[in-house]
């Protein structure tokens, strides 16, 4: 009786490292990607919960968040990306922005991230 090899042959093996080499690199890229809009998220709702933080200038708030932002490493949001949209004595600050990280060559990997929060206190108190 002859028995059949069992068993990845060499090819395979380097096929299948390169899949997952592959996806170990794209979620190496992504990582930090989320984990900068994590902190993002828990900074706004830190703010967000300040009493009376709608009564706050915009010089206030961008000031704040700032200081905010360069304690807990957030580097991809500018000024342009932060509003503060008031309606009907509500305020909530929004946060809209896009992340791209290099993949390889001239592929990249595009986050687009977009967070409200709703502000405590009305506005103009």
């Amino acid at each position: 009786m002859v028995s059949k090899p069992r068993g990845m042959t060499l090819m395979s093996f380097v096929i299948v490292l390169v899949v997952v080499g592959f996806f170990a690199l794209v979620i190496m890229k992504l990582f930090p990607m989320y984990s900068e809009y994590y902190n993002l998220t828990k900074v706004m709702e830190e703010y967000a919960a300040q009493p009376n933080s709608a009564s706050n200038s915009p010089q206030q708030l961008q000031s704040e968040l700032n200081r905010r932002f360069g304690i807990a490493y957030i580097e991809s949001v500018e000024k342009d990306d932060i509003k503060v949209i008031r309606d009907k004595g509500v305020s909530k600050l929004n946060i809209a922005y896009e992340k791209r990280v290099a993949l390889f060559g001239n592929l990249d990997i595009v986050g687009k991230f977009d967070k409200t929060v709703q502000l405590q206190g009305r506005p103009g108190e």
